[in-house]
């Protein structure tokens, strides 16, 4: 007998169950303090703050995904290498904690939203500038019309500025 989801699309993938997202955040919070309590015993792991963004888990809650990154950004491969020699410690920790049949098998790896955030940033920065430039160059008094038939001054919001 199968089991399906009321309401779900047959063969449509959906998204990750209550469950999931549920021990995915007890996780990332417990790694989180963990790592900021200095729990574990690697000097590695004491010279640098490491953020917890995200923990992804599989749907049979075994394994989950730790998604980390370094405070600034650097040392990215020492924080990785350093957090998988202490991967069976934190296991242990996580598992003391967690009311599960199973402790998930960890895995890391580096966040990497602040660099697409930071990527997102400068191509709207970008496209922002090159309409200025057209604007200026086919003579308009920098006043641009938006899809609201409004004239606007081109200016950012409050208290921004253009850089």
């Amino acid at each position: 007998m199968s089991r399906h989801r009321r309401g779900a699309s047959s063969g449509a993938p959906s998204g990750p169950s209550q469950r999931q997202l549920r021990v995915a955040e007890l996780i990332r919070r417990m790694l989180a303090d963990t790592l900021a309590r200095g729990d574990l015993h690697d000097p590695e792991l004491h010279k640098t703050a490491i953020t917890v963004g995200e923990v992804r888990v599989s749907p049979d809650l075994r394994h989950a995904t730790a998604y980390v990154l370094p405070l600034g950004g650097e040392g990215r491969a020492e924080v990785l290498r350093a957090l998988e020699r202490n991967r069976g410690e934190l296991r242990r920790i996580l598992s003391r904690d967690l009311s599960l049949r199973f402790s998930p098998e960890l895995r890391f790896a580096i966040d990497e939203t602040f660099d697409r955030l930071d990527e997102t940033r400068r191509l709207f920065a970008q496209y922002i500038w090159a309409r200025v430039v057209v604007a200026e160059t086919d003579g308009d008094d920098g006043a641009d019309d938006g899809a609201d038939g409004r004239a606007h001054d081109g200016a950012d919001g409050p208290g921004e500025e253009r850089g």
